[in-house]
């Protein structure tokens, strides 16, 4: 085992989460970034996995790896900056322990992060809101489901994380209705229920209640649903919406988009800033100003 090897083993195994305390899902996503540069760099030189080492991790096969993530994966540059970050996480602890690489990783280290301009926020407007929920079809188990699911998404404007991890326990339908989970940073919220969302959670969790598993929003077997089931659900009932809606045609829709059209519906209600930063769990109001400028275009 090389000196990379070690330390990012040491790094993922025991560092990152007894040290740092870094969530699941910030974990995952270093994870995935190494194993994407490792994979890279073993394509582009052609040297085995195994071999990868600190003098590989020049700063010109680093951008070059970046590079890679814009011009052939089609990321952007936030998401450059992000695998940036897992890239210099690593190192950072890594340089202590390896005097030997210092040239070599404080180069890597001094790769500036790309400026990225503010993408437009896209969002829905309640006439497609109302096609999207119609979509899910009533007869089945899984359009019922999905039709929740999206009732509350586009109420609460819960992360798609968040509403993955959502169990039965953090649901609350008596006096002041509420959801609580827990989002970025391990910061926990309760957010309100509407009425609406109300009777529609308590008819889809007395069918619920027949199912195995403590997920809210579960697959036929009890099971979670995954990020990339629910951008699957939501992508079919989206190409159902587009035959009754035809602003959707051509509109790009995820997930976090029904969480912008949470801010903005609230926006629109006059609800203050900060009370929307807290809705939707920023740690500040810098995140939230974004909706200020989507409502005044």
């Amino acid at each position: 085992m090389n000196a990379l090897a070690t330390s990012l083993q040491t790094y993922f195994t025991a560092f990152a989460r007894t040290q740092r305390d870094l969530s699941s899902n910030t974990i995952a996503s270093y994870r995935d970034t190494w194993r994407m540069l490792l994979k890279h760099l073993t394509a582009t030189l052609g040297v085995p996995t195994e071999r990868v080492d600190f003098d590989t991790l020049t700063a010109t096969n680093v951008t070059g790896f970046l590079d890679h993530l814009e011009h052939d994966r089609g990321n952007n540059a936030k998401t450059r900056n992000t695998r940036l970050t897992a890239i210099r996480a690593v190192l950072s602890r890594a340089l202590p322990d390896h005097p030997e690489h210092a040239a070599t990783i404080t180069q890597v280290l001094a790769i500036p992060p790309k400026r990225a301009t503010r993408p437009v926020i896209e969002f829905l407007t309640a006439e497609e809101v109302d096609a999207l929920l119609a979509a899910p079809d009533h007869q089945t188990w899984t359009g019922r489901r999905d039709y929740a699911l999206l009732a509350m998404a586009v109420q609460t404007g819960l992360r798609i994380s968040e509403i993955c991890a959502l169990t039965l326990n953090d649901i609350h339908l008596g006096a002041g209705p509420q959801v609580t989970c827990t989002g970025k940073g391990r910061r926990q919220r309760s957010t309100p229920l509407t009425r609406t969302t109300v009777n529609t959670m308590k008819h889809y969790l007395a069918e619920r209640a027949a199912r195995p598993g403590t997920a809210m929003f579960c697959g036929p077997h009890g099971q979670a649903l995954s990020r990339d089931a629910l951008e699957h659900r939501l992508a079919k009932h989206l190409d159902t919406a587009r035959t009754t809606c035809s602003s959707l045609v051509g509109k790009h829709v995820t997930m976090h988009t029904l969480r912008h059209t949470t801010a903005m519906n609230l926006l629109a209600g006059g609800v203050d800033i900060a009370v929307i930063a807290l809705w939707l769990g920023h740690a500040d109001t810098h995140s939230t100003d974004a909706y200020l400028h989507a409502d005044m275009a």
